[in-house]
């Protein structure tokens, strides 16, 4: 994807893959280094609440309205998913069986981009109802 500066995204954001470390446990990169950026978009960790206010209760779906959520923050800041250069994901302990459910909603969204990810389970998060969240940085 050609950018306003005439660099191309794919460049300005690379996967480093050194040969003599193990590879990623799953669909992501252990690394990414962005060059000749001119925008940066940090989110806070967005939580599983529809624009009406509701949250669905299974997990599942919570990734779901999570990833459509953090999608409508790239498209505003001009951006998408091929500029994701981090996500990191909070996922209540309690949850730890649907964890493949959440990387389903990550690699769909991601639709085969890679980005450097982090995954941690906690006790619970501010609201009881909210079984996980993403925070993310992207770079154009």
């Amino acid at each position: 994807m050609t950018v306003g500066c005439g660099c191309n995204t794919e460049d300005m954001n690379r996967i480093v893959a050194p040969a003599d470390i193990a590879p990623p446990a799953a669909n992501y990169a252990h690394a990414i280094v962005s060059e000749d950026t001119r925008t940066w978009l940090h989110t806070s960790g967005v939580v599983p609440t529809r624009p009406d206010g509701s949250v669905p209760a299974a997990i599942e779906s919570q990734a779901e309205v999570v990833w459509a959520n953090l999608l409508a923050l790239l498209r505003e800041a001009g951006m998408d998913a091929r500029d994701v250069v981090s996500v990191t994901t909070y996922v209540v302990a309690d949850q730890m069986a649907q964890l493949w459910k959440v990387m389903a909603a990550r690699d769909g969204a991601l639709a085969g981009h890679r980005a450097a990810s982090t995954l941690v389970t906690v006790p619970a998060l501010a609201r009881p109802e909210w079984k996980m969240e993403i925070a993310l940085i992207a770079a154009r």
